[in-house]
C-alpha cells in the first residue's frame, strides 16, 4: 500500500498508531490498527480525541481526496471508536457524522461500504430519548449532502423506527415534510428511498384504523394527484380508536390538499372525513396545534360550496372542529422554551458534577462540555414530560455519560442525584413523599392508564378529574386492595377508602354495634368509638338504631366516621359528598382541611366542595394523571375547556328524553295526574312516622325539588310517589293510565341482579314482554294471602245466579272512568262482562285493579316499542352512553355514571308520563348533569328531583317540596289546578296542551301561566259541550244484531225475564 503523502500530524504518543492507520495494505490490517487506537484513547481518556487531535486527523483522512486508503482507514477507526468505548463517547461522535455522510459519495466501494457500517455503530449509541436530537442532525445532512447521501440518511431515519418507535412517532410533525421533499428529487433512487422511509415512519402511529391506508398516505406526499382516491378510501372507514398527535402530523397536510381541490365530490368527502377524525381528537392541545390549520378551509367549504349538501357537511364539520379546541387564529403560540430548558438542564447537571471534573464551577474538559449538551438536551425532554421516576430513563441518559470521565461509583451518583435535584426545582417545598410509583391500569381489555406517575404528598388534598368511565374509581378500588404496581403495603401506608353504599354489611346491628364488630377496629374502645359517632353527629338515640334503617345520608356518615378510626394515611374518598345535606358536607369539608397530616384522593361531582377542599388537581389525559396545583377554579382557569366540571350550561354532553305518551282523558299540562292526599306512613318497628299528613299532587308541567335534612323523609315520600310503599293513614291516587319512571339513589337498586348481562341484554330482557316486568315485582302490587281471598267472594247478577272472579282481562274507557273486562272462574270467555271500576273497588279489588292499571299503562309505552338491538343502542347513546359500551360490555363491568345512565334509558323506554330522579347528580360527572339538565328543560313530561346540588335543583325546579322532621312544606309556584281527576272536557283545540305537542314548553313558562286563579278550566259553565250520536257502521250494526240474537236465545233456554234490547252488559 502506497498512501499519498499528507501533510503531517503533531508529533504525540498517537503518532504510531497514525501511521498504522496509513499504510494498513489491507482492511483487516486498517480494522487491527484502528481497534489499538481506540484501546489507547481509552487508557488516556476522551479528552485525548480534542487534545491530540484524533478527530481533526480522522476528518483530513475522510476528507482525502487522493487517498482512497485513507477514507477507508479513517471510516474503520471511526467504527473502532464507537464499538469499543460505547455510549459515553457517542455526544462526541455525532458532529463526524456530516464527514462519514460525505464518504457515501466515494467511487469506491469498499470506502462506502466502510462508512455505512461507521454511521450505524455510532447511531446505535444513541438512545430513544436523544432522537430529537439526532434527527435535527441528520435532516441537516440530508438537506445539504447528495444524492448517495441522501439515501443513506433516509435509511438511518428508518432505523429508529424499532427501537425508539414512540420518540420517532412524537417527531413525525417536523420530520415528515423533510422527507417528502426528498420524494420529488430528480434522482430515482432519492426518491424511491424516500417513499420506503416515510412508509416505514408512518407505522409509528399506532393508529390501527390508519394502518391499512399508510401505503395510500405516503403515495398522496409523493404524487398529489391520488389525494381524490386516498379520501375516498378514508370516508369509507370507520374510525374508532383515538386520534393522537403522530397521526394528525401524518394527516392534517393531506386534509389541506384536498380541501383546495376542485371537486366537489373530493371537497364532500374531505368534510365528512374531518368531522368523523376530529370527534376522536381527545386532548385539547392537540386539537389546537394540528387541527387549527383546517378550519379556514372548512370554512370556505362552509360558506362557499357550490352544492347545499357539501355546506350542510361544511357546517357540521366546522362545528366539531371548533368544539375540540381548534382556532380560527391559527396554532396556539405557547410552545415549550426548549433553549431555556436545556439551558436550566445544563446548569443543574454542572452543578452535581464531581469536583475532580470540574474547574472554576464549569466542565474542565471541552468534550465533557460537549457531552453535557447532549445530556442537558435529553433531560429537558424529561423534565417536560415529567418523567421523573423511571430509573432506567436516567441511567441511559445521564449516568451512562460520564462513565468514560470519572470512575464507576461517581459517575453512577451523579445519575441518581440529577432526577431529584431536578424535582426539587419543579416541585419545591413539597413535604413528605407518601409514594411516588410508575404504573398501568386496565380494566379487562381496556387500557385505563398507561405508564404513568403516581406521587402522592403527605397532606395534600387531590381531587382527580376526568369523564365517567375514564377509570377513577377503578384507580381507587385497585389502590384500596394494593393491586397498583409498585405502591406501598398497608403495613408501610395506612390507606382507606370511604364508598357511597354500605355494601355486604350486617345491616341488623345497631349503628354502634357495627363499629364495634368491625375486626380492624377490635382494639379501639367502645367510648372512643361512640366519642367518634358524635363527632358526625350521631346522637345516643341514632346511635343505638339499626344501621339498616339509615337513610343513604346517614349511611355515608357512618362509613366516615369508621374510616377516620382507622387512622389512616391516605383516605379514599369515592363520591364522599353523596346524599349529604349542605351542613353535613359543610362540616365534611372543614373536617378534611383541618387534618393536614392526612392525604386524601377525592373523585367527586361536587364541583362546590371539590373547589373548596382540594390542594390539587389530578386531571386524566390521553391515559397519563397529570398534576396542576390549586382547586378547581384555578384549573378551570389554566384549562378553559374543562368548565364543565363548574358550570351546568357549560356543557357538550346533549341527552335527548323520548316524548312522554298521552294521557286518556287529560287535555291540559296542569291537570293533576298524581295526589297523595293526608298521607302517614310509619317504618315497621318505629314508633315515630317518617311522614306525618303529607299531601301533594303532580300534573305533567310540574317541575319539582325536593329538599331537606338527611333521614327528614325524602325518599320515603318518593317510594309513595312511585308505589313502592303504602301509607298507613291517607290515600294515593293516580291516573288509571299514568307510567312512573323512578332512578332510585342507589342506582344499582335497579340492576343488581343483572350484572352479567349487557346494557342493551338489560333493556330487552325488561321490556320483551311488551311491559315493564320491575313492574310486577314491586311488593306494594304482590297479593298477600289475605288479599287473595277477595277473590273467593261471590258476586250475584240480576238473574240472581252467583259467579267468582278470576282474573282482569280488559280494560276500556267509560264516561268519566273506566270499565274492566272480567273473566269469571269455571265459565268460558264468552261469558266475559265488563264492570266498573267502581264496583270493583266496592268489593275490594282495589290492589288487583292497580296492578292491572300499571301492566296495561306499561303495556301502552313499550308495547309499541321494539326492542331489536340496533334501536336500543340508539336509546342508550341519547342518554350518553357509549353504544360500544352498551353492546359488548357487562353492567359489573360500568362506572357509576355509566350504569346511573342506563338505569335513566331503561326508566325512559315506555315513554312515561313522570320521571323522578333521587340524587341523580351522585354518579354523574359535570358534563353529563349539564346534558341532563338540558334534557330536562325541554322535555314535556313531568320530573321530580331530590338532590341536596343546589345548583342542579334551583336551575330546573320552580316549585319546591321541602321535608323536614317527617312533615312537608310546598314552595315557589305549583304547576297542578287542584281538581284531581274531575274528567270534564276542554274546549275543542285544545290538543295543543297534550304532552307531545307542549314538549318544547319549558316547565317555568308553563308554571307562570297556570289557570290556579282563573278558575276557567275547571269552570263547567265555561264549557260548550255538543253532544251528537255517532252513526254506526255496518259491521257494527251486525255486531249488534249478533248479541241481541244470542241474548233472546240465552232467554228462551233460560227463562227468567225478558231482556232488553241494549247493549248495556255492565252486569253480569
Amino acid at each position: 500500500m502506497s498512501p499519498v503523502a499528507m501533510p503531517d500530524a503533531p508529533v504525540t504518543h498517537f503518532s504510531p498508531f497514525f501511521d498504522a492507520l496509513r499504510t494498513a495494505p489491507t482492511a483487516p490490517d486498517a480494522k487491527g490498527a484502528a481497534d489499538r487506537l481506540a484501546r489507547e484513547v481509552a487508557k488516556a481518556g476522551p479528552q485525548s480525541l480534542n487534545d491530540s487531535n484524533i478527530l481533526n486527523t480522522l476528518h483530513a483522512f475522510a476528507t482525502n481526496k487522493k487517498s482512497g486508503y485513507e477514507r477507508e482507514s479513517a471510516a474503520i477507526a471511526f467504527n473502532s471508536l464507537a464499538t469499543m468505548l460505547g455510549a459515553p463517547v457517542a455526544p462526541l461522535l455525532l458532529p463526524s457524522l456530516t464527514v462519514l455522510f460525505d464518504l457515501y459519495m466515494d467511487k469506491g466501494d469498499v470506502v462506502r461500504a466502510a462508512a455505512s457500517a461507521a454511521v450505524k455503530a455510532i447511531l446505535k449509541l444513541f438512545p430513544p430519548e436523544a432522537t430529537r436530537i439526532v434527527f435535527d442532525t441528520l435532516v441537516v445532512i440530508l438537506e445539504a449532502g447528495k444524492w448517495r447521501t441522501k439515501v443513506g440518511v433516509l435509511d438511518a431515519l428508518k432505523s429508529f423506527v424499532a427501537p425508539a418507535r414512540d420518540a420517532v412517532a412524537t417527531e413525525l410533525g417536523t420530520l415528515l415534510p423533510k422527507v417528502e421533499s426528498t420524494m420529488h428529487d430528480t434522482k430515482q433512487e432519492v426518491s424511491s428511498a424516500a417513499i420506503k422511509s416515510a412508509t416505514q415512519l408512518c407505522t409509528t402511529l399506532a393508529n390501527p384504523d390508519l394502518a391499512p391506508h399508510i401505503p395510500v398516505l405516503v403515495k398522496c406526499m409523493s404524487n398529489p394527484d391520488s389525494v381524490p382516491a386516498c379520501i375516498k378510501a378514508l370516508s369509507s372507514t370507520t374510525f374508532v380508536a383515538e386520534v393522537t398527535a403522530p397521526a394528525l402530523a401524518v394527516l392534517v397536510p393531506l386534509l389541506l390538499r384536498a380541501l383546495n381541490d376542485r371537486s366537489m365530490e373530493v371537497q364532500r368527502r374531505t368534510v365528512v372525513v374531518i368531522d368523523n377524525l376530529v370527534k376522536l381528537v381527545r386532548d385539547p392541545k392537540v386539537a389546537a396545534t394540528y387541527l387549527s390549520p383546517l378550519v379556514e378551509g372548512v370554512t370556505k367549504i362552509a360558506t362557499g360550496a357550490a352544492f347545499p349538501e357539501v355546506r350542510a357537511f361544511g357546517e357540521t364539520a366546522l362545528k366539531t372542529l371548533l368544539k375540540s379546541g381548534a382556532s380560527a387564529n391559527g396554532p396556539p403560540s405557547t410552545h415549550r422554551d426548549v433553549e431555556g430548558e436545556t439551558a436550566a438542564a445544563l446548569a443543574t447537571l454542572v452543578s452535581l458534577l464531581p469536583s475532580e471534573v470540574l474547574s472554576n464551577g464549569a466542565p474542565k474538559h471541552t468534550l465533557l462540555a460537549k457531552s453535557l449538551d447532549l445530556q442537558a438536551s435529553m433531560v429537558a425532554d424529561l423534565v417536560a414530560g415529567r418523567s421523573f421516576s423511571d430509573s432506567a430513563t436516567w441511567k441511559r441518559c445521564v449516568g451512562v455519560y460520564l462513565n468514560i470521565w470519572t470512575d464507576r461509583e461517581a459517575a453512577a451518583a451523579f445519575g441518581e442525584a440529577a432526577p431529584p435535584e431536578l424535582t426539587a426545582q419543579i416541585r419545591p417545598n413539597e413535604g413528605e413523599v407518601l409514594c411516588d410509583t410508575l404504573f398501568s391500569l386496565a380494566y379487562g381489555a381496556l387500557l385505563l392508564l398507561s405508564h404513568t406517575t403516581l406521587r402522592l404528598i403527605r397532606g395534600r388534598r387531590y381531587g382527580i378529574l376526568g369523564t365517567n368511565g375514564s377509570g377513577k374509581s377503578t384507580l381507587m378500588r385497585q389502590l384500596k386492595e394494593g393491586k397498583v404496581e409498585n405502591f406501598p403495603p398497608q403495613s408501610e401506608l395506612r390507606c382507606v377508602m370511604v364508598e357511597h353504599s354500605l355494601q355486604g354489611e350486617d345491616g341488623s346491628l345497631s349503628v354502634l354495634d357495627f363499629i364495634a364488630t368491625d375486626s380492624a377496629l377490635s382494639g379501639v374502645s367502645r367510648s372512643k368509638i361512640r366519642d367518634q359517632l358524635l363527632e358526625v353527629g350521631f346522637d345516643d338515640v341514632r346511635q343505638a338504631d339499626i344501621v339498616g334503617g339509615l337513610s343513604g345520608g346517614w349511611k355515608m356518615k357512618l362509613e366516615l366516621a369508621r374510616a377516620m378510626l382507622y387512622n389512616a394515611d391516605l383516605l379514599l374518598l369515592d363520591e364522599p359528598t353523596n346524599h349529604l345535606d349542605k351542613v353535613s358536607v359543610k362540616w365534611l369539608e372543614q373536617y378534611l382541611i383541618a387534618h393536614t397530616n392526612v392525604t386524601c384522593l377525592i373523585v367527586s361531582h361536587d364541583s362546590g366542595f371539590l373547589d373548596n377542599v382540594t390542594t390539587d388537581i389530578i386531571h386524566y389525559e390521553t391515559k397519563k394523571l397529570v398534576y396542576y396545583p390549586g382547586n378547581l377554579s384555578t384549573f378551570v382557569e389554566r384549562h378553559p375547556e374543562a368548565k364543565s366540571y363548574y358550570t351546568l350550561a357549560a356543557t357538550s354532553v346533549k341527552f335527548a328524553f323520548p316524548p312522554p305518551g298521552s294521557l286518556m282523558g287529560v287535555r291540559s299540562p296542569t291537570r293533576a295526574i298524581l295526589k297523595l292526599s293526608n298521607c302517614t306512613f310509619t317504618y315497621p318497628g318505629r314508633s315515630v312516622p317518617s311522614l306525618y299528613n303529607v299531601s301533594c299532587a303532580l300534573s305533567l308541567s310540574s317541575r319539582i325539588g325536593v329538599i331537606g335534612p338527611n333521614g327528614a323523609g325524602k325518599s320515603t315520600l318518593i317510594k309513595l310517589l312511585t308505589g313502592e310503599t303504602v301509607p298507613q293513614e291517607g290515600t294515593v291516587y293516580k291516573h288509571p293510565t299514568l307510567r312512573v319512571g323512578y332512578v332510585s339513589q342507589h342506582a344499582t337498586h335497579h340492576i343488581e341482579r343483572h350484572l352479567e348481562k349487557t346494557p342493551i341484554g338489560y333493556i330487552q330482557w325488561r321490556f320483551q314482554d311488551g311491559h315493564d316486568r320491575e313492574l310486577l315485582e314491586k311488593a306494594t302490587r304482590v297479593l298477600t294471602p289475605e288479599e287473595q281471598r277477595i277473590f273467593d267472594i261471590e258476586w250475584v247478577g240480576k238473574d240472581g245466579s252467583k259467579r267468582k272472579l278470576e282474573m282482569i282481562m280488559g280494560r276500556q274507557k267509560l264516561k268519566k272512568s273506566f270499565q274492566y273486562e272480567v273473566k269469571w272462574r269455571g265459565l268460558d270467555h264468552r261469558y266475559n262482562t265488563w264492570v266498573s271500576r267502581e264496583d270493583l273497588f266496592a268489593k275490594g279489588f282495589t290492589k288487583p285493579v292497580q296492578q292491572f292499571d300499571d301492566l296495561e299503562s306499561s303495556r301502552e309505552g313499550a308495547g309499541s316499542r321494539d326492542t331489536a338491538a340496533h334501536l336500543v343502542r340508539k336509546h342508550l347513546e341519547q342518554i350518553g352512553l357509549d353504544g360500544d359500551i352498551a353492546q359488548y360490555n357487562e353492567i359489573s363491568g360500568l362506572s357509576g355514571g355509566q350504569k346511573i345512565k342506563l338505569v335513566i334509558a331503561a326508566c325512559l323506554w315506555n315513554n312515561p308520563q313522570i320521571c323522578i330522579l333521587d340524587e341523580p347528580s351522585n354518579f354523574l360527572d359535570r358534563e353529563a348533569l349539564g346534558g341532563l339538565a338540558v334534557a330536562i328543560k325541554e322535555w314535556a313530561g313531568a320530573v321530580v328531583i331530590i338532590s341536596h346540588n343546589s345548583e342542579f335543583v334551583s336551575a330546573l325546579c320552580p316549585e319546591i317540596w321541602n321535608v323536614d322532621a317527617g312533615r312537608m312544606t310546598h314552595q315557589g309556584k305549583a304547576a297542578v289546578v287542584e281538581d284531581a281527576f274531575l274528567d270534564s272536557k276542554s274546549p275543542r283545540g285544545s290538543g295543543t296542551n297534550t304532552p307531545v305537542r307542549s314538549r318544547l314548553q319549558t316547565p317555568i313558562t308553563s308554571a307562570s301561566a297556570t289557570p290556579v286563579g282563573s278558575g276557567d278550566e275547571a269552570s263547567p259553565s265555561a264549557i260548550t259541550v255538543v253532544r251528537r250520536k255517532k252513526k254506526m257502521t255496518r259491521n257494527q250494526v251486525k255486531a249488534q244484531e249478533e248479541r241481541r240474537r244470542l241474548r233472546k236465545l240465552q232467554w228462551l233456554n233460560e227463562g227468567g225475564p225478558k231482556p232488553e234490547d241494549t247493549d248495556d252488559e255492565l252486569d253480569p
